[in-house]
């Protein structure tokens, strides 16, 4: 999931796109790569930060829950599962156990409800963005918004290079 170099070009195309009106809703790239270096430096997972909000000097990233370090692990094992993966639409809910089954689907149904929403600290930069953290739930599939997962769980590296990517 963190290699931009092997997301598929659609994929490629989806990030560099978003990932470029995200910047420009903050100030620009280095607005927004500042507020992803600030959320890096909260250990083990911004996510599990009580004060459910992250700031750089230039923006800030606020959400409405915390979240415990039980669903953070779930999400983790997930996504180092398929670290390498090539195509990021994969379901989450493929090729797991019964039991794993229920414990994936109680995450999902924490993280489900919380929205991301990222504001410049200077209205004049932009108006901001906001996400959730799936962008499907259905009863036998789920998706990861690839924008959540570049947020908290991919280096700046991987953001970098999405900016970067010519269409």
């Amino acid at each position: 999931m963190c290699n931009f170099n092997k997301q598929s070009q659609e994929t490629k195309e989806f990030l560099h796109l978003f990932m470029t009106k995200c910047a420009q809703s903050v100030g620009g790239a280095n607005f927004l790569l500042a507020l992803i270096e600030a959320m890096k430096t909260k250990k083990p997972n911004p996510l599990m930060f009580s004060g459910k909000q992250i700031a750089s000097e230039n923006s800030i990233i606020k959400w409405n829950k915390v979240v415990f370090k039980d669903k953070v692990t779930v999400l983790e094992e997930i996504l180092v599962g398929h670290r390498s993966a090539e195509e990021p639409s994969f379901n989450i809910l493929e090729k797991v156990s019964e039991k794993k089954k229920k414990i994936v689907m109680n995450m999902v149904k924490t993280l489900a409800p919380i929205e991301f929403v990222v504001t410049p600290q200077n209205h004049k930069d932009g108006g901001g963005f906001s996400f959730k953290a799936f962008e499907t739930i259905e009863d036998d599939f789920v998706k990861i918004n690839p924008v959540f997962v570049a947020m908290f769980f991919c280096s700046t590296d991987f953001t970098k290079k999405a900016l970067n990517f010519v269409i």
